[in-house]
């Protein structure tokens, strides 16, 4: 009998972290974690930087999970706001790649396709359709939670890994990020 697969999402913020660790077994989905990381508290972006290091470490060693699925940072007006959300995203990627998981990266858009089949869907309209496909008790009260939660779910039902990046380790992002590098 194989073991059960498990995926870990994570929605990287700069002021919120939400996560979720997803595990498969067989066509069962069961939800083992479903919260957040609280940064407001930390005033300097690096050590907020930090603390989503060391949390993604933390949830890769307490879960073992076999891959890794994010949400991909949104285009927003605010230039200063995407620099540090992508850092934040990079640095949960540094984590996942560190512990050599496959890492696989999804727009907004396509995980709410997946999860709700609308595109446009708000988090509210995500969260509830994971609280029916994952027959959650409650929702968090912050939504940032089942937004990696729904990372995860987005990844599982993309099995072929048509995610908009992925990467299978250090090796795989510098060659795929290799024309970046260059410029």
């Amino acid at each position: 009998m194989p073991k059960p697969r498990i995926i870990l999402g994570v929605d990287p913020g700069t002021t919120i972290m939400g996560f979720g660790v997803l595990q498969i077994d067989g066509k069962k989905l069961t939800c083992l974690q479903l919260n957040e990381l609280k940064l407001s508290k930390y005033d300097n972006h690096y050590i907020r930087l930090g603390h989503i290091y060391a949390r993604t470490t933390e949830l890769i060693a307490t879960y073992n999970p076999d891959e890794m699925a994010l949400e991909a940072p949104f285009f927003g007006k605010n230039v200063q706001s995407m620099l540090k959300l992508g850092r934040a995203q990079g640095v949960a990627i540094a984590a996942g790649i560190a512990h050599d998981l496959a890492v696989s990266e999804y727009s907004p858009r396509k995980i709410k396709m997946a999860i709700t089949g609308n595109g446009n869907a708000s988090k509210e309209q995500v969260a509830k359709m994971l609280q029916q496909i994952l027959h959650l008790p409650e929702l968090p009260k912050n939504l940032d939670a089942t937004d990696g939660l729904a990372a995860a779910v987005c990844h599982y039902y993309n099995p072929s890994q048509e995610s908009d990046k992925n990467y299978s380790g250090w090796a795989s992002f510098v060659e795929k990020e290799a024309h970046r590098i260059k410029k």
